[in-house]
């Protein structure tokens, strides 16, 4: 038998487990709305280059949304703010207040990416890491949206068979706010056999799950009408609890066929036939892991864009790749997820469709035209550095005119 865990603040009998504030019985969960209520001539974002090749790609991406603006007739003003290991250097802290207070006023956040190698021995509230999950929290963003699409031009950067990557086009839904992240009790303490512990909490409410899962109903909607549910239900009651709520709200839409999957074998299958799912949701942690997992498919976790989104308020949008400090400053960032994550941003976050369709459309044309940044380079295509890339993708947006992609 397992020895019993003694907690060292209070005995675990006496603990309670914490979920984010119920709301008012009776609300329905599950709407998100552009955070500008129409498109206008004026937009606000705030821009957070970060850590390692962030500042890198976040330069890149604000010079395609001040070309798609202008070429729209509406305009962008910029804010740049410190996070994660750049505002613990300059301040003290990953996330600071004022950096908070410029993406909330904001109408859409930019990341770049935060972390590196110099800040890993932090204390976990000094830890870049920990300013992304408060900055999560603080904009109120529980719905994180990560297309994994194999373009044909990046068919052959795919590790799978090219008849196994060929035509993959899935898009994780990951509640973003709630699990095992942000449970609680967490922490650490010793066991009845002084042995030290670590300790988290999987823990969810049934609105967090509800309205999780029409996001991702709703999404499945208007792809391929197909929603795959990832779960570990077979063992933990947050999981059977998660189960039980998606089933409920599967009545809301009866256009949508709806499966469930455990997780270890969602890992399994992404790798096996990934081309059998269409939209997938699942929670926190297994959502991040999953999504890393599925972007691999795609040849470069390099490519990938990400949307934040709360049911009011401004999203934030960014590349789901890593700082890679290895590569900082070097010119060898692949730009092209973060120039995506601001079309994702111009779509959900403002309500510019067509000027998202143009960066759309110029990444694929760049791409067309041969250019390649190390990541997803392959014979006879032509190597460029990061800065080459968006200066090619902006020739591209230039000559476009906007178009369905």
């Amino acid at each position: 038998m397992a020895a019993s865990i003694q907690f060292t603040a209070t005995p675990f009998k006496q603990l309670q487990f914490h979920s984010k504030q119920l709301p008012k019985h009776g609300t329905k969960w599950g709407t998100i709305r552009c955070s500008a209520a129409s498109p206008s001539k004026s937009y606000n974002i705030t821009l957070l280059p970060g850590d390692g090749i962030g500042p890198e790609v976040i330069s890149v991406a604000k010079n395609a949304l001040q070309l798609v603006a202008s070429l729209e007739g509406f305009k962008i003003a910029f804010e740049e703010m410190p996070m994660g290991g750049a505002a613990l250097d300059v301040v003290g802290v990953p996330l600071p207040d004022e950096t908070l207070n410029s993406a909330k006023k904001s109408d859409a956040t930019l990341l770049g990416a935060i972390g590196g190698y110099k800040w890993d021995n932090n204390e976990k509230h000094l830890k870049p890491e920990t300013g992304l999950l408060q900055l999560r929290e603080g904009l109120q963003v529980f719905a994180n949206l990560r297309p994994a699409t194999v373009l044909p031009q990046l068919v052959d950067a795919s590790t799978l068979k090219k008849e196994v990557a060929e035509g993959v086009d899935l898009m994780v839904v990951r509640e973003l706010t709630g699990g095992i992240y942000f449970g609680k009790p967490r922490g650490f303490g010793t066991n009845e056999n002084g042995q030290e512990i670590g300790f988290n909490t999987e823990v969810y409410a049934a609105y967090e799950i509800d309205r999780i899962a029409r996001i991702a109903f709703e999404t499945a909607r208007k792809r391929r009408g197909k929603l795959c549910s990832v779960d570990k239900a077979n063992v933990l009651e947050a999981s059977m609890l998660w189960r039980k709520r998606v089933i409920a709200i599967a009545s809301e839409y009866p256009d949508v066929e709806l499966s469930h999957m455990y997780v270890d074998n969602a890992a399994m299958q992404l790798v096996r036939n990934p081309k059998q799912f269409d939209t997938i949701v699942t929670n926190n942690i297994f959502g991040d892991i999953l999504s890393d997992e599925a972007s691999m498919i795609t040849g470069s976790i390099g490519m990938l864009p990400s949307a934040s989104l709360g049911e009011k308020g401004p999203g934030l949008f960014e590349p789901i790749h890593g700082s890679a400090p290895d590569i900082a400053g070097q010119d060898k960032a692949n730009p092209l997820a973060t120039m995506l994550s601001a079309a994702m941003l111009l779509k959900y976050g403002l309500c510019e469709e067509k000027a998202a369709q143009r960066i759309e459309a110029a990444v694929l044309d760049t791409l067309n035209r041969g250019f390649r940044t190390g990541d997803i380079h392959s014979a006879g295509q032509k190597l460029v550095g990061c800065k080459e890339m968006g200066e090619e993708v902006l020739k591209s947006i230039d000559s476009k005119t906007p178009a369905s992609v």
